[in-house]
């Protein structure tokens, strides 16, 4: 019998090596869509065809936007979808969001970008988005979410959401001080002074920061460090 290579045994002091093959080999062709590559069950397509629903309202508003002469625009559909996945995944900037819209064949799918579709640059991005957000279509997109969920009986006006979050500042905690407390002689080292703060109990009603007078003393939780920060609030 003739073995290929790929099919011969890995033969070691007289073990028999099943080990697959570690070589990658870049495919010419897929026989597999985006569409069938993403879980029946995935949160994005329910997501996905609330969205389409939406943006079929929004057409009309959609048409009278754009001019009929010139360079074809981003879809304002392709636009919405993007921003709400950097919402959703919490993208903190649309340059990474770009990236991501590169390399991953999820985002892609629920923006409707082909494998070999261009991603749009994000000077181009955002110069689109500010466009959008002038025309109110994302304030009309965002009603019209609020007002299927209304629909689907998943508001109530009985109850409200306070989510609260803890934003750690950059100010120093070697310039957290005594308030009022006398000039002292100049530090060592001007950027990174040697403070010794061992056993003094420092509080907000007693120090504050001097380089950030706004941002307070808090921890998360007991047991925890405490940092200066903000604390922020969002009421539903």
């Amino acid at each position: 019998m003739i073995h290929s290579y790929y099919d011969a045994p890995d033969i070691r002091e007289g073990s028999v090596s099943m080990r697959g093959d570690d070589r990658q080999t870049a495919a010419m062709f897929s026989y597999l869509s985006p569409e069938e590559r993403i879980p029946p069950d995935h949160p994005l397509r329910s997501i996905r065809r609330m969205t389409d629903g939406i943006f079929d309202q929004l057409s009309p508003q959609f048409d009278r936007m754009y001019s009929d002469i010139g360079r074809p625009s981003i879809p304002p559909e392709k636009l919405l979808r993007a921003l709400l996945l950097q919402m959703l995944y919490t993208v903190r900037s649309e340059r990474l969001l770009m990236e991501q819209l590169q390399s991953n064949l999820l985002f892609r799918w629920f923006v409707g970008l082909g494998m070999d579709d261009p991603v749009w640059g994000p000077t181009v991005f955002s110069k689109n988005r500010d466009r959008l957000l002038e025309g109110d279509i994302a304030a009309a997109f965002f009603d019209a979410v609020v007002d299927q969920a209304k629909a689907a009986g998943l508001l109530s006006d009985e109850h409200f959401t306070v989510d609260g979050t803890q934003l750690e500042a950059w100010a120093s905690l070697k310039r957290f001080k005594r308030r009022g407390a006398p000039a002292s002689d100049p530090p060592d080292d001007p950027g990174n002074p040697t403070v010794n703060f061992r056993g003094e109990k420092r509080s907000n009603k007693t120090h504050e920061s001097t380089t950030d007078p706004d941002t307070q003393l808090y921890k998360k939780a007991d047991g925890q460090k405490s940092v200066l920060a903000y604390l922020g609030y969002l009421l539903q």
